[in-house]
């Protein structure tokens, strides 16, 4: 480290051996991370990832202070397990990692909807750890509580999560209709025991599957609040499309389509009472239960809001649809330098 630097760090992100031979910090989509980290004297280099690069990867990390990643858990058929096994091997080596893959197991999976369910942000929310109790519980909830929601514990782009609902007796053969939030999907009937048995996939490798109810709100959209590790740093707004049928014209048409994400300051008004419940409350009370202390908390996150019902006083309410650990990107036009004064702090 040269006097002038704060410290080195890599970042990381997917790609083949061209873009890793080709990569420089100007050529990418977080090139105004590195602009902020290079603002703060912070060096900064690319490191493209594949299994493939796994040892050169790991050669690169070891000789960085620290690493900040960006890999989704499910992308084109590649899961982490390999690169979550490098970064817990650099870390345990003394490379400060974020997020570490132990934290993301913690907040960045499903089942934290379920652990957290007693907070402020939490909703009827259940947890299937193998198929049999799904088998077991699944329809009676479905036949009793109307709508749900089914999510796999990991993914990412709508991947495993399906809108349920009944729509005749609900027997083992009975009719359902499903709708899985992956963009482009249509809704499909069929037999509720053959979705079921669809899903057992999901239980493989010690997975589960989280149960919620469906939000009437959801076509307000939904609030992504950008947190720099316990701060907010930003909102994003989206009128999104998933788990909303298709218009009749089909998946593909402009109709279908999410609408822009809206960027707004962590200062923006509408969203004042989010943030007091994110800094005051629903953060440091989540560190508590899942047992994250702040040096652990990831330089940048975040969590999916949906409108629940509006409260006796007519004001919102939120209820938590998913936590993005692993790979959050776009950023608010704040988060760069946040994550730069972060990263400097926590080199320090």
């Amino acid at each position: 480290m040269t006097e002038n630097k704060a410290g080195k760090v890599a970042v990381l992100w997917r790609g083949d051996p061209r873009t890793r031979s080709e990569a420089t910090p100007q050529n990418n989509r977080y090139r105004g991370v590195f602009d902020a980290l290079a603002a703060l004297g912070i060096e900064a280099e690319p490191a493209v990832y594949d299994d493939a690069l796994a040892d050169e990867v790991r050669a690169q990390l070891l000789a960085c202070d620290g690493v900040l990643v960006w890999v989704n858990p499910i992308s084109d058929g590649q899961n982490r397990v390999r690169l979550d096994s490098l970064l817990r091997d650099v870390a345990s080596q003394g490379v400060w990692v974020s997020a570490h893959p132990d934290v993301i197991l913690k907040m960045g999976v499903k089942e934290v909807l379920f652990r957290t369910k007693h907070l402020g942000w939490g909703t009827d929310t259940h947890l299937y750890r193998c198929a049999s109790a799904f088998h077991e519980e699944f329809p009676l909830r479905l036949q009793s509580a109307g709508p749900r929601v089914l999510k796999q514990n990991r993914g990412n782009g709508g991947q495993g999560v399906w809108k349920v609902e009944r729509i005749s007796g609900m027997t083992d053969a009975a009719d359902v209709r499903i709708l899985q939030a992956l963009r482009g999907s249509v809704p499909e009937d069929l037999p509720l025991g053959a979705f079921m048995k669809q899903c057992e996939a999901y239980f493989a490798n010690d997975g589960c599957i989280v149960d919620q109810p469906f939000q009437a709100r959801l076509p307000d959209g939904m609030i992504r609040c950008y947190m720099g590790a316990e701060k907010v740093v930003g909102f994003g707004h989206q009128l999104i499309k998933a788990l909303i049928p298709p218009p009749p014209e089909g998946p593909d048409t402009p109709a279908a389509q999410p609408g822009p994400r809206m960027m707004h300051p962590a200062s923006a008004s509408p969203f004042q009472a989010l943030r007091r419940k994110m800094e005051t409350e629903w953060t440091p009370q989540m560190m508590q239960h899942l047992g994250i202390d702040a040096a652990s908390l990831p330089i940048i996150w975040d969590a999916d809001f949906l409108y629940g019902p509006r409260d006796a006083s007519g004001a919102d309410t939120y209820v938590l649809c998913e936590i993005n650990v692993s790979s959050v990107f776009g950023l608010p036009d704040d988060a760069p330098s946040e994550i730069a004064r972060l990263v400097r702090d926590r080199l320090r």
